[in-house]
């Protein structure tokens, strides 16, 4: 975590409460927001420094909401997409890497219900075999996730690149 700036601090407090402001702002429509687009975002762009403007809104949302039980899978479930994103070279052909964001955020989207249940075994001493239920349970909503996220996902290489210039200080 070197060369760590006032100002990159700054952006990435700024990066953060934007994460945040952006799913108050989409709270209306369930398992839809941007997330996925801007972790991954700032995963191609700041590399593992991206883990600062996660957590940054992480913390908020704990925050405004309260550190209850249901926030403790936040701790880890967001971290999963940073490191899934994080092999990614930032120079793959733009013809890969556009549509494997898309199909990472996508899978994201899937699988959040199978990353939270585990958690939800655990703090609520579930038995284990609740768990396949739960996944089910929740299912069209990770599906619904899934498809949001495959959507904003498309905008990952236009936001990064307009990142990665501004980063460079080129406008």
């Amino acid at each position: 975590m070197k060369n760590l700036s006032v100002r990159r601090l700054i952006v990435f407090a700024m990066l953060g409460s934007l994460m945040f402001a952006s799913t108050w702002a989409m709270k209306g429509l369930p398992n839809v927001h941007l997330l996925a687009l801007f972790i991954i975002v700032c995963t191609r762009v700041y590399r593992v420094q991206a883990l600062i403007p996660l957590y940054v809104y992480v913390f908020l949302e704990g925050l405004y909401q309260g550190f209850s039980l249901w926030w403790i899978p936040y701790l880890y479930i967001w971290a999963v997409l940073w490191a899934i994103a994080m092999p990614v070279p930032k120079n793959l052909d733009p013809r890969l890497s556009g549509p494997l964001y898309c199909v990472i955020g996508a899978l994201h989207g899937l699988a959040f219900g199978a990353m939270w249940a585990p958690s939800q075994m655990v703090l609520f001493h579930l038995p284990l075999r609740a768990l396949p239920a739960w996944i089910m349970s929740g299912l069209p909503f990770d599906v619904t996730h899934c498809i949001s996220n495959a959507v904003v996902c498309t905008l990952v290489l236009p936001l990064s690149n307009l990142l990665l210039r501004l980063e460079n200080g080129n406008r």
